[in-house]
């Protein structure tokens, strides 16, 4: 009988050095797309594939992130008090219930694998999730909620995948597939960042993953991969090796990859045109904007 899914890691210790310097004094994850921050969009989706419990693996200089999960008494106070009924809810859509959240330190920066492994005592011998918040993905059924329902089918291991251009594969680990059902695939092996000769296929691993305690086991060898650094990647790769179960899923959905400028800028834009209180006066601006552009040429 194949076990719920009910918790999920959230490897939050990057530095965020590629939007300083807004990072220098807050977490990356709170950076805002529109008016709800990067981790918000994580957690949501979480909680909508039924997720009951959150572990954070974070590092120095992250006590933002913890506060923004916190109860604010003083500001719901204001609120209600002020009749501003609406935004009451949204403020207390962003608490979360004692004892469903942990956080933990990641005291040295070894990788997404290393990060995933220090939340291991917390997993015990149960299946996890786990979402990378650089990956915000806009979609009718959540991504992880679309995974967890095929993950019911299936069982093993899965991973979010989708196609990319044969000469962005080595910014990816890639799939070397052996059986495609169509929106499920089996994988018979995977290669991270590979260079774009050598990859297998153009179907890249992004950040959604239904890992099993076995992945964990494999994380302990603490076997150093690409850039000397414990990668997630060749830890489920040794469960094809093993003879276990490693499946790609092709979500419905569009990634953004908020960990660049250009990915970040991009998921402003597609969610604010998704605003129904944005749409039109956004659209009304954007359109004048490329009027004005093209003039000047």
């Amino acid at each position: 009988m194949k076990r719920k899914v009910t918790k999920a890691i959230f490897p939050v210790a990057g530095m965020g050095t590629r939007f300083l310097p807004a990072t220098k004094s807050i977490p990356k994850e709170i950076m805002t797309l529109v008016d709800r921050p990067l981790i918000q969009y994580a957690i949501d989706e979480a909680r909508a594939a039924g997720i009951k419990e959150f572990i954070f693996v974070t590092s120095r200089g992250k006590s933002a992130l913890e506060d923004y999960f916190d109860n604010a008494p003083e500001l719901e106070a204001s609120l209600r008090n002020s009749g501003k009924d609406a935004l009451l809810d949204v403020l207390k859509a962003t608490n979360m219930d004692s004892g469903a959240i942990a956080y933990l330190r990641q005291n040295r920066p070894l990788g997404l694998g290393h990060a995933v492994w220090c939340a291991r005592r917390l997993v015990g011998d149960e299946p996890f999730a786990v979402i990378l918040t650089d990956d915000v993905i806009a979609a009718d059924k959540p991504c992880l909620q679309q995974m967890i329902e095929a993950y019911s089918e299936t069982g093993g291991n899965m991973v979010a995948a989708m196609e990319v251009a044969p000469e962005k594969a080595s910014a990816y680990g890639i799939l070397d597939v052996s059986d495609d059902m169509g929106a499920t695939v089996r994988a018979k092996g995977m290669v991270e960042k590979p260079k774009t000769e050598d990859a297998p296929s153009n179907l890249a691993v992004i950040g959604r993953y239904i890992l099993t305690p076995n992945v964990m086991n494999n994380l302990n060898r603490m076997k150093a991969g690409a850039g000397g650094e414990i990668q997630l990647t060749d830890a489920i790769a040794e469960e094809i090796t093993a003879g276990n179960p490693v499946y790609g899923f092709r979500f419905k959905g569009q990634r953004f990859d908020c960990g660049s400028k250009a990915g970040f800028l991009q998921a402003t834009v597609a969610f604010g045109l998704a605003r129904p209180d944005l749409r039109d006066e956004f659209a009304q601006y954007l359109g004048d904007l490329a009027a004005m552009q093209k003039a000047a040429e």
